[in-house]
């Protein structure tokens, strides 16, 4: 099963969690201090809620940490990777890479904008977030490629 990530950086993770768990009507997954991560099943959703400071007069676009498709398996991602370089895109793997409180098998692209898009399996659980060590020119770390968005770089 294939599902849509959506990372997004949030002020108040606790005033998060409250309005998705009322939004989706589903608890979060995992929960550890300044982040959640909710498994959605209507729609398929992986939505993950990174605390961050958030400029709330910008909306979406200063909250969009960066954006993922969760797949079943380490030879899906291999099958993307494959898909995504013989479409000439630019492709960054990391393998057995800890981000987002999970160790996981990934393919790193950008969109024309630079928005970061991953391709993931989760391999196991992680109790640590790895360091958050990407930051863009205009917002707050995150858990992503460690470069500008336009340049692809190792994963947090």
């Amino acid at each position: 099963m294939s599902r849509i990530q959506l990372a997004l950086n949030v002020a108040d993770i606790d005033e998060a969690v409250t309005f998705y768990n009322q939004f989706f009507g589903v608890e979060p997954a995992k929960r550890r201090p300044g982040y959640a991560n909710y498994v959605v099943t209507d729609p398929p959703l992986k939505l993950v809620l990174i605390e961050n400071a958030v400029d709330r007069g910008h909306g979406t676009l200063a909250a969009l940490n960066h954006l993922g498709i969760e797949v079943d398996s380490t030879d899906d991602v291999v099958a993307a990777t494959s898909r995504l370089a013989a479409a000439g895109l630019a492709t960054e793997v990391k393998d057995a890479t800890s981000c987002c409180y999970a160790v996981q098998d990934k393919v790193w692209v950008h969109d024309p904008n630079g928005a970061p898009w991953e391709v993931y399996t989760v391999l196991a659980d992680a109790p640590e977030a790895a360091p958050n060590t990407w930051k863009p020119a205009n917002g707050p770390a995150c858990c992503a490629p460690t470069s500008e968005p336009t340049n692809l770089n190792a994963c947090c």
